[in-house]
């Protein structure tokens, strides 16, 4: 090794890793993908040791590239944290809050809670990403997550906003009008379902719930999906029924397009959490963020 790299060259190759991607890196340090490009290629010659493998669609970390990321992380985690601490001082929160959370979960902040977020604290940045999957918020760099009450891991700190959540099975009047009514969660076995895909790749097994009964159905169904607005759009073309999140079906069902069967099977749920470890010191722009969240949320 020629020389001892840099704390932001070994930051910017630490965010490489985490976003997997150089142009997301780039977005996040504010720079061109060229100019981070040359940053890593002038830090592999310095270690003498190739970090990254890359291909003209993606981007990973060789073995040696993985051992330094791995040891990287928690240290360039500490060093943002000393610097929060400093700026917990300053009263103004400032930086950018990195927040996971599915696409329903966005569209519930970005009603209210985001935009007073924004105005009342000027000096912060939100990014906020938007993903099917549930992750390790930590490993991947995030300050919080957002996702369903049940889906919350155990060892988090959880912020419940929003009211409480409801799943609902619906179908076009079209199609109901050629099919019999479902009665019992069993009876969806006798109809066309439009199935969801989970980004893991597994099916989503639709789960109902009366008077403490719970059944759990494999439906079946020709048309799979994994877009929970496409899933409403296309039960209301009549190609089957759908089981989808009370907010999506909402507008549908206001014009008549979509009407709910089995709601007595559909009963309310745990709503949406923000969670954050507890074992970390809190970023003051997350204290800030879930400030406005209870307040409006």
């Amino acid at each position: 090794m020629n020389s001892k790299p840099a704390l932001s060259d070994l930051a910017a190759f630490a965010s490489i890793v985490a976003h997997r991607s150089f142009r997301k890196a780039a977005d996040e340090l504010g720079l061109s993908p060229s100019t981070l490009s040359h940053l890593i290629r002038t830090l592999e010659a310095n270690m003498g040791v190739r970090l990254l493998n890359r291909t003209t669609r993606s981007v990973a970390p060789t073995e040696a590239g993985e051992r330094l990321a791995a040891r990287l992380m928690p240290l360039i985690r500490d060093f943002d944290r000393a610097l929060e601490e400093v700026d917990d001082h300053r009263g103004v929160p400032r930086g950018t809050l990195r927040i996971n959370a599915s696409e329903i979960a966005a569209r519930v902040l970005l009603q209210s809670v985001v935009p007073t977020f924004l105005k009342r604290f000027p000096e912060m940045s939100l990014d906020l990403v938007t993903e099917g999957r549930l992750i390790d918020i930590v490993a991947e760099g995030f300050d919080a997550g957002i996702r369903l009450g049940e889906a919350v891991p155990l060892d988090m700190i959880g912020v419940r906003f929003g009211g409480k959540a409801r799943f609902l099975a619906v179908a076009s009047p079209d199609y109901l009008a050629g099919h019999p009514l479902p009665l019992t969660p069993d009876d969806l076995k006798d109809h066309a379902c439009i199935r969801f895909r989970l980004r893991s790749g597994k099916l989503f097994r639709w789960e109902f719930e009366r008077h403490g009964q719970e059944i759990h159905v494999d439906v079946g169904g020709a048309l799979i999906l994994d877009h929970l607005d496409l899933m409403a759009e296309a039960a209301a073309q009549g190609l089957g029924i759908a089981y989808v999140a009370e907010r999506v079906a909402v507008p549908f069902l206001r014009t008549g397009r979509l009407v709910a069967v089995l709601e007595d099977w559909c009963p309310p749920i745990p709503g949406l959490y923000l969670y954050y470890p507890g074992h970390r010191h809190v970023p003051p722009g997350l204290r800030a963020f879930i400030d406005v969240l209870k307040e409006l949320g």
